[in-house]
């Protein structure tokens, strides 16, 4: 396995329109924890990039993220994790906080 970090990207249909809505960042990268960060983005999907130091982790990322569309179906949002190690269950609780901030 090669060092350094690990990028995946995922995009779905939006199914709930985000609207204009400033910048939203929740967490903070550190040792077993991440950041998530939403911005408004042209188009009706919901894209995620992710930036992992922990490799080989796909198949439990696109649960996650897959999880987190199921309950939001935000539309028109870029999403950008940046982790340190995260659980699945702390990603999944960053993720739902940011999502919370689009919340009229």
């Amino acid at each position: 396995m090669q060092p350094g970090l690990e990028t995946l990207d995922y995009a779905f249909p939006g199914t709930r329109a985000a609207g204009q809505f400033t910048p939203v960042l929740v967490g903070v990268v550190g040792s077993g924890n991440l950041e998530v960060l939403l911005e408004p983005a042209a188009g009706s999907d919901c894209r995620i990039h992710i930036e992992t130091s922990a490799r080989g982790f796909g198949a439990i990322w696109a649960a996650v993220v897959h999880d987190f569309h199921q309950r939001h179906g935000l539309a028109g949002v870029q999403v950008s994790i940046h982790d340190m190690g995260a659980t699945p269950a702390v990603v999944s609780l960053r993720l739902d906080q940011a999502a919370q901030e689009l919340q009229p």
